[in-house]
């Protein structure tokens, strides 16, 4: 029998008045049973963490970069436990359930950098006119109100951790929302966070159901959500309230560029490598997976049927072996759609080479060329296992179809050419450019996000710390300068 698992109000335990089940996506498993919140439970948490900002936002640095440190050192003591958890609830293989939980102790190891040297203040001096004779401005940070943190399911740890740790880092409340599929891991952090002296109300982790979502979205007392998922839903919150600051870490349809010049056999066997790996890492799960390869005409010919054997040499199967690459989607409803966005593909032209079948939640990885312009596999996020490769003529060809996309999270291009890399720096509508590898790079340190459709803001925990907080200037008059 599985164990029941409260959630987290205002800093401590609580359990509401029913539950829902948490099955695994490989075997269908139970895997636990969450406790869902009241409404009641739901305001309780709210009113908590609005009577405490003020208190919070002046909480010592060292008392919040404390907690901080203090949840990193504990993930890593319980890296393999909290590792086979994410991998139960999320089909995540455990070798990249491991590198989640690891990318989460940074992230807390940089938050509490962050809260030491954060907030320090500029100073400028107003005496460059003479009306400002005798004045200085010194501009601070402080936090706007309580973060509204909405978290997915493809990295149930590490995301979750991108919207709690700068809030704390920033003095801002948080109020987290797991994703309902996998809340478990976010749970885990508040028996982390308990552990600490952080005032009682900075911080609930509430399993609330997606219908519930509405009401916590309209509530005037959190004046900032961060938000990662889907287009459709970010951009529906984000028209919901206008008047709120709304960080969307939204979808994307990765591309890898293989221009002539990165011709070797070397240089051909690493792109192969790193595409077929990093079209299939976390089942495509991922909003920068490579879901695009657009080859120079030089080199495609070569290069296509290094994809193809690399994605064939893809291990699937059990999530909990360790040689385990690729293994099964959040649900076997995802996968039926993969399914389907396949299927009408190559029923309208495209050429598969490889992949195409799905057992349960588990689809094959799959390679198609040929792809036709508007079908759906084209146009939008597929968010699984499957690459297509375009040939194109030259760099500025490559350039405009990386661009024909309302997707602009990022790229990335293989090159030797250090003027090739700064005019895809230039040319390349997306938010990040990642040079001499795939799109799916991703320090956790550095600014993260979009253009396009692909969502508003940065998160990376400085960047959110600045998403969370606003500039106040203090004027002070009568100085000797």
């Amino acid at each position: 029998m599985t164990s029941t698992h409260a959630f987290w109000l205002a800093g401590r335990q609580a359990t509401g008045e029913s539950g829902f089940d948490v099955t695994s996506p490989w075997d269908g498993s139970q895997v636990g049973t969450v406790s869902l919140p009241t409404d009641a439970q739901v305001e309780e948490a709210v009113a908590a963490a609005y009577a405490v900002r003020d208190e919070f936002a002046a909480t010592p640095a060292h008392v919040r970069a404390a907690a901080l440190d203090h949840v990193s050192r504990r993930l890593v003591e319980r890296t393999e436990e909290i590792a086979r958890l994410i991998s139960a609830e999320n089909g995540k293989p455990i070798k990249w359930a491991r590198g989640e939980v690891g990318r989460a102790v940074s992230v807390f190891r940089f938050a509490a950098e962050e809260a030491r040297r954060f907030n320090g203040g500029e100073a400028q001096r107003l005496d460059t006119d003479a009306g400002g004779q005798g004045r200085l401005a010194l501009t601070r940070r402080f936090p706007k109100g309580v973060v509204l943190g909405i978290a997915p399911f493809n990295f149930p740890l590490n995301l979750c951790a991108h919207k709690i740790a700068p809030a704390i880092a920033a003095g801002a409340p948080i109020i987290l929302k797991p994703a309902p599929a996998t809340p478990l891991s976010g749970l885990v952090l508040g028996e982390l966070l308990a552990e600490t002296e952080l005032p009682a109300g900075s911080w609930s982790i509430l399993p609330v159901p997606n219908d519930k979502m509405p009401a916590l979205v309209q509530d005037e007392r959190l004046p900032v959500i961060s938000f990662t998922g889907s287009e459709t839903v970010g951009y529906a919150i984000m028209d919901s309230v206008p008047r709120k600051h709304c960080t969307l870490e939204l979808g994307g349809n990765g591309a890898a560029v293989v221009l002539g010049d990165w011709a070797s056999d070397e240089d051909l066997d690493r792109a192969a490598a790193r595409i077929a790996t990093f079209s299939n890492y976390q089942g495509g799960q991922s909003c920068i997976s490579v879901q695009r390869v657009i080859a120079d005409a030089a080199v495609y010919d070569r290069l296509l049927p290094r994809i193809v054997a690399a994605v064939e040499a893809q291990v699937t199967g059990d999530p909990n072996d360790d040689a385990t690459d690729v293994g099964p989607l959040v649900s076997e409803a995802a996968a039926e759609r993969v399914e389907s966005w396949v299927d009408e593909a190559v029923a309208a032209g495209a050429t598969l080479h490889t992949g195409g079948k799905r057992d349960g939640a588990s689809y094959a990885p799959t390679v198609l060329t040929d792809l036709p312009a508007g079908t759906t596999l084209a146009c939008e996020e597929v968010f699984g296992p499957v690459l297509s490769v375009q040939k194109v003529n030259g760099e500025a060809e490559a350039f405009e179809a990386v661009n024909d996309s309302k997707y602009g999270l990022q790229a990335g291009v293989f090159t030797h050419d250090l003027q090739a890399a700064f005019r895809a720096h230039r040319a390349l509508e997306v938010g990040g450019v990642v040079i001499g590898d795939v799109p799916s790079y991703r320090a956790d340190q550095m600014p993260y996000g979009g253009a396009k459709q692909s969502g508003v803001g940065r998160e990376g925990v400085r960047f959110a710390m600045d998403d969370y907080t606003y500039e106040r200037v203090l004027v002070l008059t009568g100085l000797a300068l």
